[in-house]
């Protein structure tokens, strides 16, 4: 199987995977946390619905700094205060992914790309490790998501096996 075939596979089912979870974020609870050490809840829901931008760039840049210097920020979080505009988010990060692997090559995803913060190199690999990277963290926060609900009183649903409130299995 081709890497490309392969990725966007995986990338389809964590987009499914993903809209059970955004689907039931409930509205008013955008600065709400947990913990004070811990990210509100629009920002992680936010990451969530757009992740698959990641893919997008680790497709079609060299390199992301995710700490550039004041005014180079090539990324840009909205303000996404509903669960119907958090789908709508997924939609257009997840097109935009599926349309980058439609235009790449096996050969190009085994080229290297980097991570930066200020200017130096976090990571560097070639690009089909990183998208698999990415596409663990976003399972990571998609289930950091899930625990957030499950203590707002929202309905958990099921992602890899039933939960308490949904016992299909996706």
């Amino acid at each position: 199987m081709k890497l490309t075939g392969f990725l966007l596979a995986e990338l389809d089912r964590e987009v499914e995977r993903s809209r059970y979870a955004l689907e039931q974020v409930p509205e008013g609870k955008y600065d709400w946390k947990p913990h004070e050490k811990s990210m509100i809840l629009g920002y992680l829901a936010n990451m969530v619905a757009t992740i698959p931008m990641w893919i997008t760039m680790q497709i079609n840049q060299d390199e992301l700094d995710v700490a550039p210097a004041p005014g180079e920020s090539k990324m840009e979080q909205k303000r996404i205060d509903t669960s119907a505009e958090l789908v709508a988010a997924l939609d257009k990060s997840a097109a935009g992914a599926r349309s980058a692997f439609e235009q790449t090559t096996d050969e190009h995803l085994e080229t290297n790309w980097r991570l930066l913060a200020r200017g130096n190199v976090v990571m560097e690999a070639p690009r089909y490790q990183m998208i698999q990277d990415t596409i663990n963290h976003w399972a990571h926060h998609r289930g950091q998501m899930t625990v957030y609900l499950r203590l707002l009183g929202a309905k958990v649903p099921a992602i890899y096996g039933p939960s308490a409130d949904d016992n299909q299995f996706r």
